[in-house]
């Protein structure tokens, strides 16, 4: 009963802490039963050792029972201050609750040790993982900056609840369960994804088992202008600034639901590049779906193969919309005009600003 509740509880540790606590209160009775029936044995109030006389209020059944109770607890914690044996019989009684006090008290220690052990493990093993890094980082001299960096990636992973090696944990699970965990992880932000609406519901049972969940820290790029693109992005949580220019002005930003890369993966066009820079704005989670990934189901699925090949198509299509999409020097060029115009606006409305202020001061 015991193990079945602990495998099924969502909580075994509370659970492993109630049934030792449970176990220690029930030896406590067992053994103050012993000792108030090896009193009666001996004969009660007999000598200061035993259980006194039945008189007054001695003899109520509830003063009995409190009374060994707090007997039994005394003597198996190994506290003492009781009376002093008085015969050969009650010395050895009290020598054999000794040693199984010491016993149940190191089974208590361990047990709690281990507890709190198992309740500290992923934070330790987490620490551990963070420390060799830190490690490897002063080894290496890594800049203190890149040092900083890389422990607030880490302090925001834990304090989110996301695990370093999570894919190492679910590959011990089959394919099915696995599926089914990343369907209810993940299904809410692939409804929004209107790239894989009319897809197959067995290609959406794939692609989650090979979905990678990725943390960008504040300033993170996640892809720069004009590499070959063999990843697709769907943002999880946070938000994403895109440029066409390095450090230039913000052209569109993606929230929880947007996607980016799906010409890349669909291999529409052999190495497709990047058309602009996209970067994280604070920490954002994203779930990569690599080319090859894409293409080993899309082999099995041929009629979704062809769905999402035309969308593909479509999507290079259209080109005003977003530019991610193609890099036409004409798209550029006027992103790169708007972004000098912006800056020129700016210059002259500062220039206003300083000459309404020298005239107030004046």
């Amino acid at each position: 009963f015991t193990e079945c509740t602990e495998s099924r509880s969502h909580l075994p540790n509370c659970w492993r802490v109630v049934f030792l606590l449970h176990s220690l209160l029930a030896i406590i009775h067992w053994n103050a039963c012993a000792f108030f029936l090896f009193s009666r044995w001996i004969g009660l109030g007999v000598d200061k050792w035993v259980y006194p006389a039945p008189q007054g209020d001695w003899g109520d059944f509830s003063r009995q029972y409190i009374y060994s109770f707090y007997w039994s607890a005394l003597t198996l914690t190994t506290i003492g201050e009781l009376p002093e044996p008085q015969t050969n019989s009650e010395y050895l009684f009290v020598t054999v609750d000794y040693l199984t006090g010491i016993l149940m008290f190191a089974t208590l220690v361990g047990n709690i040790g281990g507890i709190v052990l198992n309740i500290q493990k992923g934070r330790i093993k987490f620490q551990s993982k963070m420390d060799s890094i830190k490690v490897y980082m002063r080894q290496t001299d890594v800049p203190s900056p890149l040092q900083e960096k890389v422990i607030k990636w880490f302090d925001y992973l834990w304090k989110h609840g996301y695990q370093v090696d999570g894919q190492q944990i679910l590959d011990a699970l089959p394919d099915k369960l696995k599926a089914e965990i990343g369907i209810h992880v993940h299904i809410e932000t692939l409804k929004m994804v209107d790239f894989f609406k009319d897809c197959e519901h067995g290609v959406l049972w794939e692609l989650v088992l090979r979905l990678q969940s990725q943390v960008y820290s504040p300033g993170e790029y996640v892809c720069r202008k004009g590499e070959v693109g063999r990843e697709m992005y769907i943002v999880n949580h946070g938000k994403l600034e895109v440029m066409v220019e390095e450090d230039g002005c913000i052209i569109k930003e993606f929230r929880k639901g947007d996607y980016f890369g799906e010409i890349s993966v669909l291999n529409v066009h052999k190495h497709q590049r990047r058309t602009a820079f996209v970067r994280s704005m604070g920490y954002s989670n994203l779930l990569c779906l690599s080319q090859k990934n894409l293409m080993d189901v899309l082999k099995h699925y041929p009629r979704t193969r062809e769905i999402l090949t035309q969308k593909g198509k479509s999507r290079l299509e259209e080109i005003a919309k977003d530019p991610l999409v193609d890099d036409t020097e004409d798209q550029t060029q006027m992103h790169k005009d708007m972004c000098e115009r912006m800056s020129s606006l700016e210059e002259k409305l500062e220039k206003i600003l300083q000459e309404l202020k020298s005239k107030q001061t004046s």
